[in-house]
């Protein structure tokens, strides 16, 4: 280990592949990325390739380095952070996936929740998992593809197949099959996992039909996960920290004590509050969930989750036209009327927290002769402030504590008209930190616990201030227009 270790990140997302090496003071020194194509089979399903993105991450985690004029040696060690509840299955001889993964906004198995939970088996499996039935989660994606392939099943029973998430998987590709492991914070998404137990459950396995033996083993958030194979990066690195994009960018924020709340804004918006030891059972449709566990120990917290935030500026800019560059929607924002009352509800594959309907789809109200191309976005960017404001109406609703600053991440946070709106419509200081790479930072941070650097944990808890925006409109304003939004909601919801 060099007299001052570098950290390396592997960030694995929805929409790319990147890798960030990092100083001893959490510093990012170099970034590399791979864009990720996603896979539209029929309406509502979202598929990956997963062997393309084992390549990326092997081809990111060299470039990186070259970019650095590093080598393996310096790297103290390697942290995974990844897309959670996307899941691959694979052969164990081979390595090689038998179904393209199936990504965590795919609604294909909707119906199959509906029906465990008309069966009545909604309750049990919150209780013990803090999820509710949805086809987010893991469990009934790793059931549909045992039925959809043949003999997967049969060979599943066997022994001969391995899931895992995004995390397992490359930990798979790149220890060559050395490990078959994941951490808490990635099992605790998958529906299979009992929080309280810190186990898989049986009961909850044959519930979603998923044989026992698929499944890998538990560690915690920072642990050993061996080493990457010699010709990955030409000599091996520690890999010592696997943990959910979220619980990454939490840790990452340094949201370590109970009651800190952060928000990522980037394919999907997720808040995420630290509720320390205490698991939390939500009352209003929130998701407990486990933000890490280390030495042992378990951090929850309590989540919500936004299906939609960048994806509304893409499909502004995309499919609509209506902006050149996703950077040109805040001038677009900026030049709106503010007295209009436009609402974009973008269920483009169903609503999030705390609705829960896969089945919703979008609708934009409070068009007029003169609405323009800029109230249209201005609605779009709103859309992702007023469902913040949902899930923090929930968390409160549930007994937690307004956390007294939002800090928040992600693509979208470098729209500063985005972060005055946050404030202004959640009625919270809204800050957004100095070092934006908070998912790869948690992961690379929580990698150097893992292998003992000295300052890790002390880094993390580091959060400088790059801005800070107050709110700056009155109770009255935020009420109404939060009313407006409701009402919206509310007329989606009753078309179906």
């Amino acid at each position: 280990m060099s007299r001052a270790p570098l950290l390396l990140a592997l960030d694995q997302g929805t929409t790319s592949t990147r890798a960030v090496l990092f100083d001893a003071t959490g510093a990012p020194l170099a970034t590399e990325q791979r864009e990720l194509p996603q896979s539209y089979p029929q309406d509502g399903w979202v598929e990956h390739d997963p062997a393309r993105i084992a390549a990326d991450a092997t081809a990111v985690l060299r470039a990186v380095l070259e970019r650095a004029g590093k080598h393996a040696g310096e790297i103290a060690a390697l942290g995974i952070t990844n897309q959670r509840e996307t899941v691959v299955v694979w052969e164990r001889d081979s390595g090689r996936a038998i179904h393209p993964a199936i990504v965590w906004q795919d609604r294909r198995t909707a119906d199959v929740c509906e029906k465990l939970r008309a069966d009545g088996h909604e309750e049990s499996v919150a209780a013990a998992t803090g999820l509710l039935l949805d086809p987010y989660f893991s469990a009934t994606k790793i059931a549909w593809i045992l039925d959809a392939v043949p003999g997967a099943r049969a060979r599943a029973e066997r022994g001969e197949l391995a899931v895992g998430t995004m995390d397992c998987w490359l930990t798979w590709q790149l220890t060559r099959g050395a490990l078959h492991a994941t951490d808490a914070s990635n099992a605790s998404r998958t529906s299979l996992f009992d929080l309280r137990a810190q186990a898989w459950s049986a009961e909850l396995c044959a519930l979603f039909r998923v044989p026992f033996a698929l499944l890998p083993e538990v560690r915690d958030t920072a642990a050993d996960y061996g080493r990457t194979a010699s010709e990955v990066m030409g000599e091996p690195i520690a890999l010592r920290a696997l943990v959910g994009d979220q619980q990454a960018a939490a840790f990452g924020q340094g949201c370590l004590e109970p009651g800190a709340m952060k928000a990522t804004y980037g394919t999907g918006g997720f808040t995420m509050q630290n509720t320390g030891g205490v698991l939390l059972r939500s009352r209003h449709r929130l998701l407990s969930t486990q933000a890490w566990r280390l030495e042992g120990v378990s951090t929850f917290a309590l989540e919500g989750s936004i299906f939609h935030a960048g994806t509304v500026v893409q499909w502004l800019r995309d499919e609509l036209g209506l902006l050149k560059e996703a950077a040109d929607a805040e001038a677009l924002a900026r030049a709106a009327d503010p007295r209009k009352r436009v609402y974009l509800v973008p269920a483009f594959t169903g609503l999030g927290a705390p609705w829960w309907r896969p089945d919703a789809r979008g609708a934009i109200y409070g068009l007029t002769r003169d609405t323009a191309a800029a109230d249209l976005v201005r609605a779009g960017l709103e859309s992702a402030c007023f469902q913040t404001r949902d899930l923090l109406d929930a968390a409160r609703a549930d007994g937690a504590e307004l956390p007294a600053e939002l800090r928040v991440d992600g693509g979208m946070v470098s729209n500063d008209w985005l972060l005055q709106s946050l404030a202004d419509l959640c009625g919270i200081p809204v800050v957004r930190p100095a070092h934006t790479e908070s998912t790869a930072r948690g992961a690379a941070l929580l990698a150097g616990i893992g292998a003992g650097v000295a300052d890790a944990f002390a880094t993390a808890r580091e959060f400088r201030v790059a801005r800070r925006c107050e709110p700056s409109i009155g109770e009255d304003e935020r009420a109404e227009r939060h009313a407006g939004w409701l009402r919206a909601v509310s007329r989606t919801l009753a078309e179906l």
